[in-house]
């Protein structure tokens, strides 16, 4: 160690801290070995610097319509066009629909979804995704004005749902320009399936009093009162009820037809599945006729036969900026949170399901940036907040849509309706559009095969799903919503707080066809036939609780020499329990190093006093105990540790080193792969190596592997250099790299002995024992071809795997192995 005096130092000193104590890695350079570098802050930096190529980067897949527009042809033009239109006759409709649910004029349905339409093109990463007016986010849309008007009678419901949509368009836009669309994954699929279950069940209960024409129905209130209500009302059904159960059987038996139909012609398949698409469109126009021979000659909606929609006024009547003041903004604040969560919730998942489908990736930033783009825009045409539609995305995806341009055709599809048919509108039946709703919304209702499949996965998870359900039927659809996030987010820490460690013996593996070991039989699994297959060490778990098979030979490590693999990371959560369940097993299998230390009972902790008066001390399982010699700990599974982890395992070993005194308990590590972690745990004083500086190794080894017979393994492998290149000592650097640091020239061979492997990735010797073999023979492999060390030889207690780990651990304790198949060979 060699401290070094700096400005920073002098700063440390000034300030009252002290000054860091670095590591004399110089000897390691003389000699041109293969040397790792910490990370510094600098690194940090430079990694999240901006640069010319990262900036033209990021404006590029801010509109990654560039990716493909260039492309374009004929055929995609097709395809486009008719998904478009398809998926435009199926909007005029919902849209209005969707725009009651909301507490709005039918027209304000149009508007949102043609500025989703004409806006999504330019910023998609899914070609399926059609974002507009939704059932889910009209009704929550819907509460929400009803709760403002409460309060404040005078605000005009489009208002309040348009500036919703603004504040929340910017919000997501910030998210997505600032790349921070990874907050989406932290809703898993079950959050969104209950959600979405709860929203459907609750949307169809509300439309059955106007399916019906039951009067007085409060549709805002629970679902479960809405359901009572409307029982009680069934004798006030009138005659919208005739109109709303026909054409909610015609909508499903269309559909059934149509499949039916598809399966007894597959090669007519395309064409019912069109015709199935439609069947909203002939349902309206069915009704629309009707409407019209029933009421032709009623002007005013109010005294028609049945309820109908009435007039939609032509062209785009509500344009203009959003209202921000205060008064409105603090209104809803409120529901801010809830909405910009149903935002993301239905747009993010339905994207990604047909991402998967369909074969193609979306960048869930992206499109925060293209439904935050959307709604920032779409209020002042009149727009409340949009997001993607799960039965039209459908729809669109299997009409053989091409591109994200389709939209362009239904937006177009959108315009010629608002402006050529509003008209025609006036007679809609609102029973109809009650029928096109629940039939809608159905799909939207998580089957029971599904749910199944989540408690064959996860039985903790089935409880979330329906407690979000219930909670959106009994209370609300809000509160469902943050029921099954914060469940589930409770579950995730509960899942790494209590995440499992297991301690690994090792077994050696043969491979074998499946068929000769079927029944429990050997069926002439020879040994012959064992000599010939190949086999390999593996770590498994001690408890046998990885569904390992019983009958299985596992076998400790080595005494006094334990494995422990974390199961899911290593963090101020979960490292008390892992350490403290190191600490007990060790105790358990180990003892003392000196067995008298305490010479007077009064002397033993409170914690391990010892037998009672009268009974021996030295039992003799207590004296057949092995001494704790080494820890190997696997962290494959560990990305990152955190400072309370860094510090419960400084305070571990110095707990094991008290517990084996006058020994050193030492510390190996496999597996970790990242810089930062390596730091940290280097700061903590471990994976280096403290006893023996590497000039007194230096001095001390003349070139025999007989000479050096303790010291850390580290793992070599073959150079990329040439097969012509000649071999050179094991100390030489190899390539360049500019993670690490690694001189040029060649020097005095390196302290330790080095695992030897061929280019095929064999092990050639097991734990170098007394022999005549030089270090330049140990340096050459296959073809010639130098061998390199895999990790920076200046952290020889950071192992590439347990088994190498295990191999210095078991070369330390001073026991010579004789043979390759002693307990040190991995």
């Amino acid at each position: 160690m060699a401290s070094t005096s700096t400005a920073g130092d002098r700063i440390k000193k000034f300030l009252g801290i002290p000054a860091d104590e670095k590591l004399d890695d110089t000897a390691y350079y003389d000699d041109g070995s293969f040397v790792e570098s910490e990370p510094t802050t600098q690194d940090f930096l430079n990694e999240i610097r901006p640069t010319v190529q990262g900036t033209l980067n990021y404006l590029r897949e801010l509109f990654p319509f560039v990716n493909w527009i260039f492309h374009y042809n004929l055929t995609w033009l097709l395809g486009d066009f008719i998904a478009g239109v398809t998926v435009g006759f199926v909007v005029v409709p919902q849209g209005m629909a969707y725009a009651k649910l909301a507490n709005l004029d039918p027209e304000f349905g149009l508007y949102t979804s043609f500025v989703g339409f004409l806006l999504y093109w330019a910023f998609a990463t899914s070609k399926d995704i059609t974002i507009g007016a939704v059932a889910v986010m009209s009704t929550i849309v819907g509460n929400i004005i009803a709760n403002v008007q409460k309060d404040h009678p005078d605000f005009v419901a489009g208002d309040i749902a348009r500036t919703l949509a603004f504040i929340c368009g910017a919000v997501l836009l910030f998210l997505g320009l600032i790349r921070f669309g990874f907050i989406v994954e932290f809703i898993p699929i079950v959050a969104i399936s209950a959600f979405m279950t709860g929203s459907a069940i609750s949307i169809a209960s509300g439309q059955v009093s106007t399916l019906m024409g039951i009067p007085n129905i409060n549709t805002r209130e629970e679902t479960y009162k809405i359901v009572i209500n409307t029982l009680k009302g069934l004798p006030n059904t009138h005659l919208d009820a005739a109109m709303g159960l026909s054409a909610l059987f015609g909508l499903y038996f269309i559909r059934w037809f149509c499949t039916q139909m598809g399966k007894k012609y597959p090669r007519q398949q395309r064409a019912w599945f069109f015709v199935s698409t439609l069947r909203m469109v002939f349902i309206i126009i069915l009704y629309i006729l009707v409407s019209w021979l029933v009421n032709r000659h009623v002007k005013d909606s109010k005294k028609a036969h049945f309820n109908i929609l009435g007039h939609v006024p032509s062209g785009f009547q509500h344009k203009g900026a959003p209202r921000l003041d205060n008064e409105m903004l603090s209104a809803i604040s409120g529901d801010i949170p809830t909405t910009i969560l149903v935002l993301l919730i239905e747009h993010i998942a339905i994207s990604k399901s047909f991402g998967r489908v369909n074969n193609y990736i979306i960048n869930p930033s992206q499109e925060l940036v293209a439904i935050g783009f959307t709604n920032l825009l779409g209020p002042f045409l009149g727009g409340y907040p949009a997001t993607g539609s799960f039965s039209r995305t459908a729809i669109k995806a299997k009409a053989g849509v091409r591109t994200p341009l389709a939209g362009i055709f239904t937006a177009v599809l959108v315009l010629l309706a608002l402006y050529a048919l509003t008209s025609v509108f006036f007679y809609i039946p609102n029973s109809a559009l009650a029928a096109m709703i629940i039939h809608a919304v159905g799909d939207l209702i998580t089957p029971p095969r599904e749910v199944y499949k989540f408690w064959l996965a996860s039985p903790l998870e089935v409880v979330i799903f329906f407690a979000g359900v219930f909670v959106s039927i009994f209370t609300s659809i809000e509160n469902g919503i943050y029921v099954t996030v914060a469940a589930s987010g409770a579950v995730l820490l509960w899942r790494i707080a209590k995440s499992p460690g297991r301690f690994l013996g090792q077994t050696e593996i043969y491979t074998a066809p499946r068929e000769l070991v079927r029944g429990g039989k050997d069926f002439g699994l020879t040994q012959s036939l064992l000599q010939k297959s190949e086999n390999h060490t593996v770590f498994l778990s001690l408890d046998r609780d990885d569904l390992s098979n019983p009958e299985l030979q596992i076998s400790t490590p080595w005494p006094g020499i334990f494995v422990y693999r974390f199961g899911e990371g290593l963090n101020y959560v979960n490292s008390a329990k892992h350490l403290d369940n190191l600490t007990i097993h060790v105790f358990k299998h180990t003892r003392r190093t000196e067995l008298n230390q305490f010479e007077k009972l009064g002397d033993r902790p409170w914690n391990d006093p010892g037998p009672r008066r009268g009974q021996a001390f030295l039992t003799d399982e207590l004296v057949a105990r092995p001494t704790l010699r080494a820890i190997i700990l696997d962290f494959s599974a560990v990305n990152c540790i955190d400072v309370t982890a860094a510090q419960a395992l400084q305070d571990l070993r110095n707990q094991f080193d008290r517990y084996a005194h006058p020994d050193k308990v030492e510390w190996h590590f496999a597996g970790v792969s990242n810089r930062w972690t390596k730091r940290a745990l280097v700061a903590s004083g471990f994976g280096v190596d403290s006893s023996r500086t590497a000039k007194v190794q230096r001095e001390n080894y003349k070139g025999d592997v007989q000479e050096v017979d303790q010291g850390p393994l580290i793992a070599i492998g073959p150079s990329v250099s040439a097969s012509d290149i000649e071999a050179v000592p094991v100390g030489t650097s190899g390539s360049n790299s500019t993670d690490e640091k690694r001189p040029q020239g060649e020097g005095d061979p390196t302290s330790g002995d080095l695992e030897k492997g061929n280019a095929n990735g064999e092990d050639i010797s097991a734990v170098p024992t007394a022999s005549s073999v030089s270090a330049g023979a140990l340096a050459r492999g296959a073809e010639g071809k130098r061998l390199v060390p895999v990790f920076g030889i200046n952290r020889p207690y950071f192992h590439v795997d347990v088994a190498t780990a295990l191999k210095s651990a078991v070369r330390n304790t001073g026991v010579v192995v004789a043979d390759d198949n002693g307990p040190g060979r991995a």
